[in-house]
């Protein structure tokens, strides 16, 4: 996997990533309009997710919810884990997988934010009903999937073990919806994994991204 990164970057530096240039960009503006008095609730209408909203509001506003940095959490942390996470897994895995892998982790932690909600804080997997008003947006869930799946595709299966092993460290200690959305991401990456792994084509690491080299 670094040696995939770094030929990628040596040859086309920045033209290597063109998607997570833009990603980056796109957070980074609706950051700068989010904190203008008359930009909120235009960015809020266009990604801001929440438990409370209909289903098939949230569906709609799912994809740009990746790109709208949360509010309770300094923006560079989003930006940064954007710039790392999806800028390798597009050089690795191409520009449209790594969209398409992301948005499948992004829905299923916000599947589950329902399912937990519907089970109640009793229940093990439950979430309590404060949660039902929680502004879930920000790329974490979609940058924990892509790190579980480029790991997985790349048999990097120690660092991809470190991943799993720190998202529950975190649950443990910080019980939260968000947390809990970065499991049922990993649990619906997974799936994805087992399911490509029967019946997909056998796994290479010849890079998938469209700008990739071969090794020297």
């Amino acid at each position: 996997m670094f040696w995939t990164v770094r030929n990628a970057l040596v040859h086309d530096k920045w033209r290597a990533i063109p998607m997570t240039v833009g990603a980056v960009c796109l957070t980074s503006v609706f950051q700068i309009v989010q904190n203008t008095p008359w930009g909120f609730q235009p960015v809020q209408n266009l990604g801001s997710v929440k438990a409370a909203d209909p289903l098939w509001l949230a569906l709609l506003r799912t994809p740009l919810s990746l790109f709208v940095p949360a509010l309770d959490l300094p923006v560079w942390g989003a930006l940064a884990q954007i710039l790392l996470v999806f800028g390798i897994a597009e050089i690795c895995i191409g520009w449209w997988r790594t969209l398409l892998v992301g948005y499948v982790a992004t829905l299923a932690g916000t599947t589950y934010a329902r399912i937990g909600l519907a089970l109640g804080p009793e229940h093990p997997l439950g979430l309590p009903v404060s949660d039902r008003i929680v502004n879930d947006t920000g790329p974490s869930a979609a940058v924990v999937g892509l790190a579980i799946y480029v790991c997985w595709r790349y048999r990097a299966y120690l660092t991809g073990a470190l991943v799993i092993l720190v998202m529950i460290v975190e649950v443990l200690f910080k019980d939260n919806l968000a947390g809990k959305e970065h499991l049922a991401a990993i649990a619906a990456v997974m799936a994805v994994c087992v399911v490509r792994a029967q019946w997909g084509p056998a796994r290479s690491r010849v890079p998938l991204g469209q700008h990739s080299h071969p090794p020297p």
